[in-house]
């Protein structure tokens, strides 16, 4: 089983922090293939896996970078607001250890936040995540 752990100074300050890479999902690349167009190279980004958020989300400037097109809308409600319509864009995470997952994910500003991407329980689902305070480390197995 794929797995990766990692160990900060202070997870409890921090939260659970990893360096992914967000690409575009592999149907879209296939086509881009196909016509013999450029791949978007990934884009990496500093994630915080979040057991309180339904799915994952992605800072809104991410889609443009990727060159994606939003395949949807949701309505989204966080602690301070409810029902705010986000754009959803299909695209594919890439985790240390090549581990890799693809899922539907939500953009949003993320003003103000020392990260860009929060790793929901839409791609969470798939695995086992071990959040070891004592210790300082998280494990994620897929």
């Amino acid at each position: 089983m794929p797995s990766f752990t990692i160990q900060t100074q202070n997870i409890e300050s921090t939260g659970p922090l990893v360096e992914i890479h967000l690409a575009i999902d592999a149907t879209l690349e296939s086509v881009l293939k196909a016509q013999g167009k450029t791949i978007p190279n990934p884009v990496p980004v500093l994630a915080m896996i979040d057991t309180g958020a339904t799915a994952t989300v992605i800072r809104e400037d991410l889609a443009q970078i990727l060159g994606i097109k939003p395949v949807g809308q949701a309505l989204v409600t966080t602690p301070s607001s409810a029902y705010v319509p986000c754009y959803e864009y299909l695209i594919r995470v890439l985790f240390p250890n090549g581990i890799t997952v693809e899922t539907t994910a939500i953009s949003a500003s993320m003003q103000g936040q020392p990260i860009q991407c929060l790793i929901g329980r839409d791609v969470l689902k798939h695995g086992v995540f071990i959040y070891t305070g004592y210790t300082n480390t998280f494990s994620l197995c897929f």
